[in-house]
């Protein structure tokens, strides 16, 4: 055949029946439900301890009583993989063997959950993942909202979640509690990453023209003795103390939001509150968190318990 007669041929037709593509594999059906209790796991983003103690919050301390406890990393993403392996900030134990601290720390999932058989390390293994064992060994619906980008749904920590959701404002704490919905058919688990006490400590109304700004990751490797990005001064004492108030100002604001949830959830609704980490207002020479040294960075108030 002539190169133009081959060019002109009309294609071979398979007579070999093609392989079709497999079906996906069905989800795996959840377990029936083994907890009593709906539990939400809210983090206020770098809430100092005593910033919440000097905002004298009336609703959320009618969950329980505030605690001084410390958190296992100084910054938001390490922070919450730790909070998501189950290890809420802790309190410092002296003469205590490290195995014996956690192994009573998981044992407090028990009351949170409402577990009816004991909940233990062993069954966090091999993932060591809180949403993990909350969906595929206890039956719960798993859900996050997070305001802060470096949690956002591409990272990491979205794994056995129903739904994870990075916030269209970082500091709006209201609209994650109008979007909580609980399944009268199994309980839920809601992370909740609040940003109002995050820098720049600015409550959702207020103009973002007025925020101090800060390149980078918001000043975390700053020194007072620096000068600043840009040729911008850095914040004077007056000023360290203006954005302490901000942040104590955003935990009684929160607090109203607080009354609101409280309102909304139903009974058997166990609430943990806390912080991935605090925050520096000039201890030490810094602003900020991260990968500094000092105890305001790990110092976080801990409040939890069930409302009714």
């Amino acid at each position: 055949m002539g190169l133009l007669n081959w060019l002109k041929a009309p294609p071979e037709v398979a007579t070999e029946p093609t392989e079709l593509p497999k079906p996906l594999p069905e989800p795996t059906p959840l377990p029936k439900p083994q907890g009593q209790n709906n539990y939400l796991l809210i983090i206020l983003d770098s809430c100092r301890f005593d910033s919440l103690l000097a905002a004298h919050p009336k609703h959320l301390l009618k969950l329980g009583s505030l605690e001084r406890r410390w958190s296992y990393a100084s910054w938001t993403a390490p922070s919450h993989y730790n909070l998501l392996m189950g290890l809420l900030p802790h309190t410092s134990p002296t003469q205590v063997f490290a195995s014996e601290h956690y192994k009573q720390d998981y044992l407090r999932y028990n009351e949170r959950l409402g577990t009816q058989q004991p909940i233990e390390f062993r069954h966090l293994l091999p993932h060591l993942y809180l949403p993990t064992l909350l969906k595929h060994q206890l039956g719960y619906n798993t859900h996050a909202m997070v305001s802060l980008p470096v949690l956002n749904p591409n990272t990491l920590l979205n794994r056995d979640f129903d739904s994870y959701r990075l916030m269209p404002q970082h500091n709006d704490m209201a609209a994650m509690v109008e979007q909580l919905h609980f399944d009268p058919e199994r309980p839920s688990f809601y992370l909740l990453n609040v940003g109002e006490t995050h820098y720049p400590y600015a409550l959702p109304d207020q103009d973002p023209s007025l925020w101090p700004r800060i390149s980078g990751v918001n000043g975390v490797l700053k020194r007072l003795d620096e000068s600043g990005d840009e040729g911008i001064p850095f914040f004077d004492p007056a000023q360290l103390e203006a954005l302490r108030q901000q942040q104590i100002e955003a935990v009684r604001y929160l607090d109203g939001i607080f009354e609101q949830l409280f309102d909304l959830v139903p009974e058997n609704t166990y609430i943990t509150v806390t912080a991935d980490h605090g925050e520096l207002f000039g201890e030490g020479g810094y602003f900020g968190h991260g990968p500094i040294h000092h105890e305001k960075v790990l110092e976080v108030p801990f409040i939890e318990g069930k409302i009714r």
